[in-house]
């Protein structure tokens, strides 16, 4: 349950603690509580603090909800698209209230399980809102008034929250992702502000569960972080199950009134919905935390500096996840908190590469991707550098699922694969041996001899290589 705050005015200071702990950690979500269970594994004593539930924005009000709300989805789309495969059935629309229970009851059973490592690993949790008197000091303030923890070292793990654009409020009908985790009712007519990972997941989400659609992006492409030739497949692949996409398109206002979000655009343009949804990109959670004060400095954008082994500017003082400027992902937050343990617990783990740290877009198709991108790899490497497209046309596991897409592989020339990014239905599971190539630096030579299980998305993969070390089967020359 999220604690309730005490009012400021009945708040009373305990005497900071005399031993202490090892490790403070400001921030229960991914980050935070790998780092607690890390430090706890390696025999520190640790405290984890958070205003609000264990695990943060990833399982509360992000990754796990939407990917339920994304399964959701795609066994809509099952039960639509059934007769082509011959078998009957109907698709008569969505139970709102049961759609949430169902998404609710995945995010408590992992709620659950995590309370209980948690205690189990011995683990204080401190629930209350953390602040940083010094650098080895953080006043909590919780229920029974405001306690002074010491530490030896505070790791920051207090990741991110939504933001929103110049001239957009939010309100009723113009909502931002935590609210439209929320909605009761599929939106008949939904624009969605933004076309990186949060909004293609939501327009993908709605579309599939029967509502119209339009994506607005100010850049020249969707997901602009990929590779090119995945973003314009996506874009194509989007608007063939019939959802508009409005890119190079940016925003002048938006307001509501009760019957409809209007957003008006640059060139003059409106767009009306029944709903907006803001998909702008999330901030880091950095401000009114005593960073300034202990020594801890942030950039322009509200981001910690940090080294590459993620020590803040403050001696003894950590940050780890979506409040050090790079990919905002669960997984990278989770890494970065078990390499900061090992750090402070005096070991020398591996500093975590961005470039090599996979992402995933769960929409439909999917897009998973690792390592350097086309443009990235001639930017390093000049013209020394090879890729293929292998179409998952050819794939048998691909026609069985009726997905399109592809595969492709970016190699430095005589040496290794330093870029795979995919694109189709449920690609974002193949990205496990994608980032094993890149991260190992495989060559394509080393990959052909492997045996890949057919029928499967997997040979894709194991085609792509084929292909990149001169010896192509499935493709015409």
């Amino acid at each position: 349950m999220r604690p309730k705050r005490a009012p400021e005015e009945e708040q009373q200071v305990s005497e900071p603690q005399e031993a202490g702990y090892d490790v403070v950690i400001l921030g229960a979500g991914s980050g935070g509580y790998a780092c607690a269970l890390r430090a706890s594994q390696l025999g520190l004593r640790v405290a984890l603090v958070d205003a609000a539930e264990l695990g943060g924005t990833c399982l509360h009000r992000g990754c796990i909800p939407t990917k339920a709300l994304l399964h959701a989805a795609e066994v809509a789309d099952e039960a639509r698209q059934a007769a082509r495969v011959g078998v009957q059935t109907t698709f008569d629309g969505v139970d709102g209230p049961g759609l949430l229970a169902y998404q609710q009851s995945v995010v408590d059973r992992l709620y659950q399980g995590l309370q209980g490592l948690v205690a189990a690993a011995g683990v204080d949790w401190l629930p209350g809102r953390g602040h940083l008197v010094a650098a080895d000091t953080v006043a909590v303030r919780g229920e029974q008034g405001t306690q002074l923890v010491r530490g030896r070292h505070v790791v920051i793990a207090t990741g991110s929250q939504v933001r929103t654009l110049d001239g957009v409020a939010l309100g009723a009908r113009i909502v931002s992702s935590d609210q439209a985790l929320r909605l009761e009712r599929v939106p008949t007519r939904a624009l969605v502000l933004g076309g990186g990972v949060i909004g293609v997941e939501f327009a993908s989400i709605w579309s599939s569960l029967g509502a119209q659609v339009t994506i607005v992006e100010a850049l020249d492409s969707l997901l602009p972080a990929e590779d090119p030739a995945i973003s314009k497949g996506l874009v194509r692949a989007l608007k063939k199950r019939g959802i508009s996409v409005r890119t190079g398109a940016r925003v002048a206002s938006a307001h509501e009134d009760d019957d409809a979000a209007h957003l008006v655009l640059e060139d003059g343009t409106t767009l009306d919905g029944d709903l907006l949804l803001v998909a702008v990109g999330r901030g880091p959670v950095t401000a009114d935390l005593g960073l300034a004060e202990a020594g801890v400095e942030l950039d322009e954008a509200g981001f910690v500096r940090t080294d590459e082994r993620l020590q803040t500017t403050a001696p003894g003082v950590y940050a780890v996840g979506d409040v050090v400027r790079g990919l905002q992902l669960a997984h990278r937050g989770f890494r970065h908190g078990i390499v900061v343990a090992e750090r402070i617990a005096g070991l020398d783990p591996a500093p975590v590469p961005e470039e090599n740290i996979p992402r995933v877009t769960y929409c439909d198709p999917q897009v998973a991707s690792v390592g350097l991108t086309e443009p990235a790899a001639r930017e390093q490497f000049g013209d020394e550098i090879d890729t293929v497209e292998q179409s998952l046309a050819g794939n048998g596991k691909s026609q069985i699922l009726g997905t399109s897409g592809m595969v492709k592989m970016v190699r430095r020339r005589g040496g290794p694969i330093v870029g795979v990014h995919l694109l189709g239905a449920r690609m974002g599971e193949q990205i496990g041996e994608a980032q094993m190539l890149v991260n190992w630096e495989a060559y394509p030579q080393d990959v052909a001899p492997l045996v890949h299980a057919h029928p499967t998305q997997n040979e894709s993969l194991g085609e792509a290589a084929l292909a990149l070390a001169g010896t192509p089967l499935h493709s015409h020359n």
